[in-house]
């Protein structure tokens, strides 16, 4: 590749009819900085160049990172939500068992209860029969202490005739 220093440097022979020397130099001096100015420009470029490639790298490697990121983060969401629903399972089942243990203990109460009612209801007819027994032996008791109060009345107006 030729370099500004070539061009300046670059001698040509002269000939019978040959170029003008001084046009020639100048046009030289013109294409020696154009061609300084392109290497200015291309070594710019070039170095944009790599500095937009960096920034590709990295922007790559970020997508990189990002896309692991997400299909991490989507695998954690279907964990959780597997974990939420398996507890949901356990939490109903454990739900469920409690509920058929709240039933069965208040069924046993009713039942103990109603045990209880019958063995109440037992007790007071014994206990009004035998209130009933008491009433009705004092009535009688009364009834044979009227008797006798009569008798006994009958004798003494009997012998108070006498």
């Amino acid at each position: 590749m030729l370099t500004p220093l070539d061009i300046h440097q670059k001698e040509f022979k002269k000939g019978f009819r040959g170029y003008a020397e001084e046009e020639v130099d100048e046009f030289l001096d013109e294409v020696m900085k154009d061609f300084e100015g392109l290497i200015r420009e291309n070594n710019a470029l070039r170095e944009e160049l790599e500095g937009i490639q960096g920034k590709l790298q990295h922007y790559a490697n970020l997508e990189g990172t990002l896309n692991n990121t997400l299909t991490v983060a989507q695998r954690t969401a279907e964990d959780v939500k597997a974990a939420a629903r398996k507890e949901a399972e356990v939490l109903i089942a454990e739900a469920k068992s409690q509920g058929e243990q709240i039933v069965q203990s208040a069924n046993n109460r009713a039942r103990r209860i109603g045990e209880e009612f019958e063995a109440m209801r037992r007790e007071i007819q014994m206990y009004r029969a035998k209130m009933k027994s008491l009433v009705k032996s004092q009535l009688e008791l009364l009834e044979e202490s009227d008797h006798e109060d009569e008798a006994h009345g009958q004798v003494a107006a009997s012998g108070e005739g006498r």
